[in-house]
């Protein structure tokens, strides 16, 4: 499954001589309908992009983190935040997410095919909730991850290398 690993990370990085956040503030994306836009300068000259914002039942979430544009941006504080990797890569995407609230009730499902960056955000209530990501038919799973109203917690899952 080398494929689903970010190949597009070297291109971008290697592109990134001409982003600039000089003549500017820092990336910030701000929340627009279903998307989540993204403005930054390249070259001395702002552009934008957007990142889909996807919803199962009530709770909103967001893949992010390809690109020095993405990296470098301010999110909306949303109150987890996943960071996927695997052995000496940088970073995965195509990880399927099941998020279990610890006191029961209904999971929330993330499709591989809605993971499109290492990084995912989701915006959970507060409370303690358990985690299980899939790549490559491999498991990882957390137990207990306590959320709290206002901070985001930032919970990294590592994957063996191929």
């Amino acid at each position: 499954m080398r494929q689903i690993l970010i190949p597009a990370f070297v291109l971008l990085s290697s592109l990134g001589a001409g982003v600039s956040f000089a003549d500017g503030p820092a990336p910030r994306i701000e929340e627009s309908g279903e998307f989540l836009e993204l403005e930054f300068q390249v070259n001395g000259q702002r552009s934008k992009g957007s990142l889909p914002l996807y919803r199962a039942e009530a709770v909103r979430y967001f893949s992010a983190g390809v690109g020095i544009e993405e990296r470098s941006a301010e999110y909306p504080p949303f109150s987890l935040k996943l960071v996927f990797t695997a052995g000496g890569k940088p970073f995965l995407a195509g990880v399927a997410v099941t998020i279990q609230p610890a006191k029961g009730g209904p999971a929330i499902n993330i499709p591989q095919e809605q993971v499109n960056g290492p990084w995912l955000f989701v915006d959970l209530p507060s409370g303690t909730y358990h985690v299980t990501a899939i790549h490559a038919n491999r498991t990882q799973g957390l137990k207990a991850v306590k959320l709290e109203a206002g901070k985001t917690k930032t919970v990294h899952l590592r994957w063996a290398e191929d």
